[in-house]
């Protein structure tokens, strides 16, 4: 397995996977790149694979750290120019720039 970016690529699934794919490519992936599988000459490589694989599944499987996890990988991959810089962008473009506690104030 190659360097990748996110538990899905790790594993080898879309983001929709269910719950029944995550562990099936799991346990066919484990299968392969056990430490106590593989030749020795390959133990350690395949020894750092299976950790991200078992991280992979750890995370994806249990449905609250997937959400989150989710979350992370929607906030991390958003295109720049997201909306937090558009509504500055707006507010300087309006004249309104900061709130003043005196003028916010009702009186």
């Amino acid at each position: 397995m190659a360097t990748t970016s996110s538990f899905y690529e790790v594993l080898g699934l879309p983001m929709s996977a269910s719950g029944h794919e995550i562990k099936a490519a799991y346990r066919r992936l484990a299968r392969t790149c056990h430490p106590d599988v593989v030749s020795m000459n390959q133990k350690e490589m395949s020894a750092s694979e299976f950790i991200k694989l078992h991280a992979a599944y750890s995370t994806l499987s249990d449905p609250d750290k997937r959400a989150n996890y989710d979350r992370n990988l929607y906030k991390d991959r958003r295109p720049f120019g997201s909306s937090s810089m558009r509504s500055a962008t707006m507010a300087a473009a309006s004249g309104y720039t900061s709130r003043n506690w005196e003028t916010d104030q009702c009186w």
